[in-house]
């Protein structure tokens, strides 16, 4: 049995990195508030959860965020980006299930492993130790719950190791801010942070708004399209630490005219009526929950399901 341990000083906004102790079986710890308690996977109920880390040459780091996302899902998959340095085989070694991804960037990747889990929630979570796997939980319970669609991880909330001021920084900083301002004011909502990839969604709910971005842009076209949708799109506390090992893949300076024009090209767009997962409920049932009517239209039935062009 696994078993995890943590110090929170009370009043301490920062977790402290998880020490592992003794095996255990599917218990782990989590930190509420200010109490240390266990988490045990049969607080998802009849929801399968699978944690899904996408890699790409990580083998210093692929081992620790596998063992560490176990105790808290019922499966861990791991989207390998053609690595040539033995990380699927470390990977597969502590019991995940490896898939090789297209290869056209991290969105594509994404996008792959929701057609290939099948898991009723999916979490995404990074292989370079910036993620807290202890966090998952407060990712994915608010979706196992019925209390979001999309639950992203909020580093301005959990707090953020790599909020540095050098100018990289400082302009993905600026950026995330600024479109958070502009998803916020263009659908009424309040989030934090949107751009951050540790987030849990509803497999039925992502497959629905039909994503297209191959690359990192994924992430603000995820929340955007749920929100078109009508989607419930939330924030939770969760820390993100520094890369343990080598260099981020993305590059910021040739990758920001495309978050831009990913922004613009979402929010100019109509919202769109939701409709009923194509793996889920049959036309003419219950609606999914939506943001914009969840109290009253749960029961609502759709007749004209939106023209798939308009995703």
């Amino acid at each position: 049995m696994r078993r995890l341990r943590f110090t929170l000083r009370k009043g301490a906004c920062l977790p402290a990195r998880p020490v592992l102790a003794t095996e255990t079986s599917s218990v782990a710890p989590l930190i509420a508030g200010d109490e240390v308690g266990t988490f045990d996977l049969g607080q998802y109920g009849s929801s399968r959860v699978a944690v899904i880390i996408l890699a790409r040459n990580e083998a210093r780091s692929i081992s620790d965020a596998v063992a560490g996302a176990k105790p808290y899902a019922h499966q861990v998959v791991v989207m390998d980006g053609h690595s040539t340095d033995g990380t699927p085989e470390l990977a597969r070694e502590l019991g995940a299930v490896v898939f090789q991804d297209p290869g056209r960037g991290k969105g594509s990747a994404i996008r792959r492993s929701f057609e290939l889990v099948d898991a009723d929630v999916l979490v995404m979570m990074d292989a370079d130790g910036s993620h807290e796997p202890a966090d998952i939980p407060r990712l994915a319970l608010p979706v196992v719950r019925g209390e979001a669609d999309l639950c992203i991880g909020s580093r301005f909330s959990g707090g953020s190791d790599e909020l540095s001021v050098n100018v990289g920084q400082l302009i993905r900083t600026i950026g995330n801010i600024s479109m958070n301002i502009a998803i916020n004011s263009r659908w009424s909502v309040a989030l934090t942070d949107t751009l951050n990839g540790f987030r849990a969604v509803r497999r039925d709910a992502v497959q629905v708004v039909r994503l297209r971005e191959d690359r990192h842009t994924i992430e603000q076209e995820m929340v955007m399209k749920m929100l078109r949708h009508g989607y419930r799109v939330s924030n939770a506390p969760a820390h993100e630490y520094v890369r343990r090992y080598g260099e981020s893949h993305i590059n910021i300076w040739r990758e920001w005219p495309r978050f831009v024009w990913c922004v613009i090209e979402n929010v100019c767009r109509r919202d769109l009526p939701p409709r009923v997962a194509q793996t889920g409920a049959p036309p003419g049932t219950a609606a999914l929950p939506t943001s914009r009517d969840h109290a009253a239209s749960v029961n609502r039935s759709i007749s004209s399901p939106a023209s798939a062009n308009e995703s």
